[in-house]
């Protein structure tokens, strides 16, 4: 059945009727089947039916008007069954054709009577009709089937089994008809359902993805922008209590902390607008994470004055760009706990990438560390969130982070997370001091 020719079937065949879904193409397709199923199962029963005609038959001149209707029933089927793409459209825009098939009905039943089983592949007209057109289509075809069936009844009276048979056959065609629309009507509230369903998941993923987004400005704003804009407050506060020494060297030293933590305020700030306007620009596919995080390190020791011994792979370590700034951003938010929370003046990290299946990152320090009880939740209910947004960032790469007791007696912060990139670590100690 052409999809295009049939999305259109003739007024009135569907106004009492399951509307047809807008994505109809499943739908139709299914009907399409179904049609041709019943045909193939009427050229099957007038296959199987009439050497049991032909048997039940004594006379030369109904037998050979029984083998007549057979081979025109055969041939029939056949043909609309082998050109249904051309056959099906007609049928659904001029349902008036399905009248040369009850001439059919009308002389398979005058030559075989309705106790032949021939009487039987009749059967299948309101089936079809019940499935092209619908409830109106289906009873009025289906009821000129009954009268053709009662006006034969007449002629074959006499005949034994003849009223029986007719009342049988009778039957079978209004349950047709009422079969054929009850699952023309369901294939398309299915359809229906179907599409509300596929809009209803549209929206929840729509939903989801801007809660997505919106998490996940949250963790990049709080580990740029906000953090560095805590060290700008507290180099600002350094500062205002160094010039009532009137040092120049220390206000000279603190002024050049604000200027550099207001810059890198900046550039933080530019890189999220930046981000939020152009999500898919130019970036390496690859970032070392070993180096990275040696220069991150650096970085923190020189602006704290603490501490901090790394332990790293001698060769490069690869990760896809997107997971290795997720890292570095969880290293990094663990170096400014360990500072700001923590108060460690001696910080350990250790990165590790064992059987090149999975990598381990590690951050301790000898700080006060945290209550047994303390988890992401509730810390974002008094309004830190960095651990939130660390357990966030680690979840969404598959991995999963923990805290425990650090061996220099303060806490640890563990990510454990699968390689996307293999690489080949080998321990590696470094300190980096302020």
């Amino acid at each position: 059945m052409t999809m295009s020719r049939t999305s259109h079937p003739a007024p009135g065949y569907l106004e009492d009727d399951a509307p047809a879904p807008a994505s109809v193409l499943l739908q139709l397709g299914a009907l399409q089947a179904l049609c041709r199923q019943t045909v193939a199962v009427r050229l099957a029963l007038i296959l199987i039916g009439t050497p049991f005609a032909l048997a039940n038959t004594d006379q030369e001149g109904p037998r050979y008007a029984a083998v007549a209707a057979a081979v025109l029933g055969v041939t029939t089927s056949y043909a609309v069954l082998r050109d249904w793409n051309r056959v099906g459209p007609r049928l659904l825009a001029h349902p008036t054709l399905m009248a040369l098939d009850l001439l059919f009905v009308a002389t398979l039943l005058l030559t075989a009577s309705p106790a032949s089983p021939l009487a039987y592949a009749t059967v299948c007209t309101p089936l079809l009709s019940g499935l092209l057109y619908g409830w109106r289509g289906a009873g009025v075809l289906t009821g000129l089937q009954l009268a053709v069936v009662l006006s034969v009844f007449r002629a074959w009276e006499h005949h034994p089994g003849a009223a029986t048979s007719t009342l049988l056959i009778a039957g079978f065609c209004a349950a047709a008809g009422v079969i054929g629309v009850t699952l023309r009507n369901l294939m398309f509230r299915i359809g229906v359902a179907g599409e509300a369903l596929s809009q209803a998941n549209a929206r929840l993923a729509a939903a989801e993805a801007v809660e997505a987004e919106r998490a996940r400005l949250a963790r990049e704003m709080h580990d740029s922008v906000a953090k560095t804009l805590h060290g700008l407050a507290l180099a600002a506060q350094a500062l205002a209590a160094s010039a009532d020494h009137g040092d120049p060297d220390t206000l000279k030293r603190q002024a050049t902390l604000v200027a550099g933590a207001a810059r890198r305020a900046a550039a933080e700030s530019r890189a999220v607008l930046c981000d939020l306007r152009r999500r898919t620009g130019v970036t390496p596919a690859h970032l070392d994470l070993a180096d990275e995080l040696t220069l991150l390190t650096q970085d923190f020791a020189d602006r704290t004055g603490a501490t901090v011994a790394l332990r790293k792979p001698d060769a490069p370590l690869l990760l896809p760009y997107t997971t290795a700034q997720h890292v570095l951003a969880i290293a990094s938010e663990a170096l400014e706990n360990t500072h700001r929370h923590a108060r460690a003046s001696r910080i350990h990290i250790a990165l590790e990438a064992p059987r090149n299946a999975v990598l381990d990152l590690r951050v301790g320090d000898n700080g006060v560390g945290l209550p047994p009880s303390t988890t992401p939740d509730g810390l974002a209910k008094t309004g830190h969130f960095g651990l939130l947004g660390m357990t966030e960032r680690a979840a969404s790469l598959g991995g999963h982070l923990s805290l425990g007791r650090s061996p220099l007696g303060g806490a640890e912060i563990h990510l454990h997370l699968p390689l996307p990139a293999t690489a080949s670590p080998a321990p590696q100690e470094e300190a980096a001091h302020a």
